[in-house]
């Protein structure tokens, strides 16, 4: 399949999953600047379907970027309370993040500094496995740096962009615990870690 299949083939299975749809069209409510629904939501649904499962299972929560050059603490507090009361209804958990805090907070949290970031396309291109950066902006813009290919083959490689290669592995085992047909490359991730 071309890469433009795939994106559309991508999408209609997205659109399937009714909490990525609502979320999807509820985003621009939420006031945000480059906001993206991204990450486990959109490849989860996608592996839910090559597995004949229903589409919102082992979805462990509905990820939104957004970017504010304000990084306090209390302007992305008020934007995840307004995204409480949005999408309340929906009985799933949805985590907002500011991307440009994110330097504020990852190195305490995952043990090495984060690069300053501009814009959430950039946070969606540091996912520690390539096959799963991918994002939806409020706009209907699809963003996916590497491509579907390994998402639709169910490839866990790893994402040399990514600042935590120690992260790889512990990544992989969550994805294989929920959809154990995935396939892991080993080489370049033992190659960056050692």
């Amino acid at each position: 399949m071309t890469e433009e299949s795939l994106q559309d083939r991508f999408l209609g299975m997205v659109q399937d999953n009714p909490v990525n749809r609502i979320v999807l069209e509820r985003m621009p409510d939420l006031g945000v600047e480059d906001g993206w629904l991204v990450a486990g939501c959109l490849f989860g649904t996608v592996w839910n379907v090559l597995s004949d499962r229903p589409l919102t299972e082992n979805i462990r929560d509905y990820d939104i970027f957004y970017y504010d050059p304000d990084t306090s603490y209390e302007a992305e507090d008020a934007v995840i309370r307004r995204g409480a009361d949005l999408f309340a209804d929906l009985g799933v958990e949805v985590e907002i993040r500011n991307q440009a805090r994110v330097p504020l907070w990852y190195e305490a949290r995952f043990g090495v500094p984060y690069p300053p970031i501009f814009e959430s396309r950039t946070g969606i291109d540091r996912f520690v496995v390539a096959g799963t950066c991918c994002g939806i902006s409020q706009e209907g813009e699809v963003h996916a740096p590497y491509g579907f290919e390994d998402m639709f083959a169910g490839v866990l490689r790893y994402n040399p962009v990514n600042p935590t290669p120690h992260q790889f592995q512990f990544k992989c085992g969550s994805y294989r615990e929920r959809w154990p047909w995935l396939k892991i490359v080993e080489e370049e991730a033992t190659a960056r870690t050692s």
